[in-house]
């Protein structure tokens, strides 16, 4: 029996319990960095399976499973396990027990898949050669990201695998079909945080006024010439403010306004710039109608590149194990995720596993009430892992 035979088999034995790790994490999410009850849930099972751990970042859980052939050659899996804030609409046997708090972003997904791949490799454990390291994160959803405190706490080290290799849910796709690109792949992100104060009043005496809501209009609308004007046309950039609050009244002028945006890119040189460049103009705008303008960005996630021979490998076995017509070219995604973090650091891979399934009604977008799977995605998400992992080690 091939070692695809043997991992195919394997997943086809645990679908049943990688649905039940699925279904309980979905029904008992919690916060970024809050993982508490999730974290002991995998390391009860990673101790049930003899898989040794140690633990990171609070509630982050890392296994370590050793082939018994000697080899020096080790890689990384990771998936991330915190949820999201949001009221769960669907009327499921697995719905959230959590009030206000879903998984509405796949991340049980990850992290019972990684449990059913750990399950497979450890099982074949005597048969490869090299090590894979288990890599169960908190708080991706959330500044500063997990995978950064993470890595900071030695995660890619004591060993130090040479590539890391990460799946996300994708509804886009069918259940069934994964998708793969190699080279830069996913933005940057940088939250922005705008006060613009001028001086409140009757809205019938504008002129005894310093009005911040039109400050704030002018600087709403000029920030975009930055994205047009100052970006490289061949560059991706995106510039959103979605949430603008004045607290005035139809008569009443208000003293500030406040409004919080988005930044991202696929460009670190131009990130950096482009921030200075905002920056620049809000506070220029604000005085010279009169105001002033506190223009705060939070720094957040690096653009994610996937390695172009570790993708393009990945995205080869994944033909082999899955067969060509299941794999799927992505396109850039201009939302972003915190396994950048590794991919600046190592090589790494971070493809799309398909759940969606129209007629099932698993199509909804991530990050809404009604997210969720087509539990065949299952079938497929254990193995193709354990299946990349042992053919990068060399197997």
């Amino acid at each position: 029996m091939t070692i695809k035979d043997k991992i195919q088999s394997l997943s086809a034995d645990i679908f049943d319990q990688v649905v039940g790790y699925r279904q309980h994490i979905h029904a008992n999410p919690e916060l970024s960095f809050k993982e508490f009850e999730t974290s002991a849930y995998i390391k009860k099972h990673l101790e049930e399976w003899g898989i040794p751990y140690t633990e990171m970042a609070n509630t982050g859980v890392v296994g370590l499973i050793e082939g018994g052939i000697p080899s020096d050659q080790i890689i990384a899996l990771r998936a991330d396990m915190d949820a999201l804030p949001i009221i769960e609409a669907n009327d499921k046997p697995y719905a959230s027990k959590n009030q206000g708090v879903m998984h509405a972003c796949g991340h049980d997904v990850h992290s019972s898949s990684l449990l059913g791949t750990a399950y497979i490799l450890n099982s074949m454990k005597a048969d490869f050669a090299g090590k894979v390291k288990l890599i169960f994160q908190p708080g991706e959803e959330v500044l500063p990201g997990g995978a950064s405190i993470m890595i900071k706490e030695g995660v890619l080290e004591n060993p130090k695998p040479q590539a890391i290799i990460g799946q996300h849910v994708m509804p886009l796709i069918d259940a069934g079909k994964v998708g793969f690109r190699s080279g830069i792949y996913m933005a940057s992100t940088d939250e922005l945080y705008v006060t613009v104060h001028g001086k409140g009043g009757h809205g019938a005496q504008p002129h005894q006024n310093i009005d911040p809501v039109l400050i704030a209009a002018h600087i709403v609308v000029a920030l975009q010439q930055i994205v047009s004007r100052n970006a490289d046309p061949r560059l991706p950039s995106v510039l959103s403010f979605g949430k603008v609050q004045a607290n005035g009244a139809t008569n009443i002028i208000p003293n500030e306004v406040k409004m919080e945006g988005t930044f991202r890119t696929l460009n670190e040189e131009w990130r950096q710039e482009a921030k200075k460049l905002m920056k620049k103009m809000a506070e220029g705008i604000a005085e010279s109608m009169g105001g002033s303008c506190d223009f705060n960005i939070m720094n957040g996630y690096p653009y994610l590149i996937n390695e172009e021979k570790l993708s393009d490998n990945a995205r080869l076995y994944a033909e082999d194990y899955l067969g060509k017509e299941n794999v799927l070219d992505l396109d850039i995604w201009m939302a972003a995720e915190d396994f950048a973090y590794y991919s600046q650091v190592t090589d790494a891979c971070f493809y799309r596993l398909g759940t969606g399934n129209k007629e099932k009604g698993t199509s909804f977008s991530v990050h809404t009430p009604n997210f969720d799977i087509d539990e065949d995605a299952l079938k497929l998400s254990t193995g193709l892992m354990a299946y990349i992992a042992l053919k990068q080690l060399g197997n």
